[in-house]
């Protein structure tokens, strides 16, 4: 029932947001500092646009539950291609938007927009990790391996290290490069409240407390999903101080009429309440698989009956990085890929630790385009042929 308790709540508080936006212009400030507040508190979040310069979204492959999108230049250029594996976590792949924009610089992109669970009809079935894994092979297969570079943010450095054992065990083609920043690869490294979250209940918890049934008015009516609203609230209370300071110079900034530090908070924001559901299969997958049991760091996780072992990429140089401050991943999470791969030369894997950097500016801000982005792109150069 909690679904639908969330929606009726949703509901009434749009007449709130709706009235609030009027009085957005009123001639007073303090009038519009506080009805521009209750507006970004009441209003909803739909998918934001990446809206990338120079670019037009061509969507060349689909599946139920993602589509591959080309960010098409409108004067082409040959560059090396790059596939982003944006995270399903909970937001929408724009999350990365920062990420792109950089990386368009210098390549051609492509990228893994997730669609949101609660829109796919019943009649697609679930989805899983193991069909998350299924998709990522099958879009290698479609953007020709042999000549792509593959760059994971956060959730996915697991199932594409994963793709990609997978590609290389079956004898495939596997990308040029594959660089892997801020996941969980091995998740007893440096446990952080997520990690201890998911070792502190057991799965039976998480299926009775985090899954509930998307609503009738929905596409997805019916489908079994961990609710975008839930994980919204978690990302929250995970650090709610911040976010209080964050609306409460908000409101200041308002009243003193401080448009270009209200237009950064309102950006950072339309991004962070956007939200997307996740079905259920794929949410427990997730926690059992990858913060439970550990399987890919212990060499135990079977996909469609094969073994996922790393140590069969052997032509596939690996670069990891990961924020000195991240909260999310933990320092040596991600690296602990590299020990992974064993039959991967020294000379074919490198990391970074990006000091003072927390999780969201491994990809975004001033850190990730000055400090991450350049190394990212000399790494891509110097595995081009």
């Amino acid at each position: 029932m909690l679904y639908p308790l969330h929606e009726l709540h949703r509901m009434s508080f749009d007449a709130v947001s709706a009235f609030t936006e009027t009085l957005r212009h009123a001639p007073f400030p303090w009038v519009r500092a506080q009805a521009a507040l209750l507006h970004r508190i009441t209003k909803v979040y739909g998918k934001p646009q990446f809206d990338l310069p120079g670019v037009t979204e061509q969507v060349i492959a689909e599946r139920p539950f993602c589509r591959l999108v080309h960010f098409a230049r409108v004067t082409p250029r040959v560059l090396p291609r790059v596939l982003v594996v944006a995270p399903l976590s909970g937001h929408h792949a724009t999350l990365v938007r920062e990420t792109c924009a950089a990386l368009l610089a210098d390549h051609d992109v492509y990228i893994t927009d997730w669609i949101d669970a609660r829109s796919v009809s019943m009649e697609h079935g679930v989805f899983s990790l193991a069909d998350y894994i299924r998709d990522l092979r099958g879009f290698l297969r479609e953007l020709d391996a042999t000549n792509l570079h593959v760059i994971a943010v956060c959730q996915p450095t697991v199932p594409t290290l994963a793709a990609v054992a997978l590609s290389a065990a079956a004898r495939e083609a596997t990308p040029r490069s594959m660089t892997l920043m801020g996941g969980p690869v091995d998740a007893r490294r440096s446990p952080t409240m997520v990690d201890k979250l998911a070792t502190d209940h057991p799965i039976a918890w998480f299926e009775a407390q985090m899954i509930h049934r998307v609503p009738a008015r929905y596409a997805g009516a019916g489908r079994r999903v961990y609710p975008g609203f839930l994980q919204l609230s978690a990302f929250v209370m995970m650090n709610p101080d911040s976010h209080v300071k964050a609306y409460w110079t908000y409101w200041l900034d308002q009243l003193r009429g401080n448009a270009a530090a209200t237009e950064k908070h309102e950006k950072f924001y339309d991004e962070y309440n956007a939200v997307l559901d996740m079905d259920a299969q794929y949410y427990l997958d997730t926690v059992r698989i990858v913060f439970q049991e550990f399987a890919l760091a212990r060499g135990t996780w079977m996909v469609d009956g094969e073994l996922v072992d790393p140590s069969k990429i052997t032509a596939t140089p690996i670069f990891t990085i990961e924020g000195e401050n991240d909260d999310i991943s933990g320092l040596g999470q991600t690296e602990a890929a590299l020990d992974l791969c064993t039959n991967l030369p020294a000379a074919s894997k490198r990391h970074m630790v990006a000091e003072g950097c927390g999780h969201y500016g491994l990809f975004s801000g001033s850190r990730w385009r000055e400090s991450i982005y350049p190394e990212v792109r000399t790494f891509i150069r110097s595995h081009q042929p």
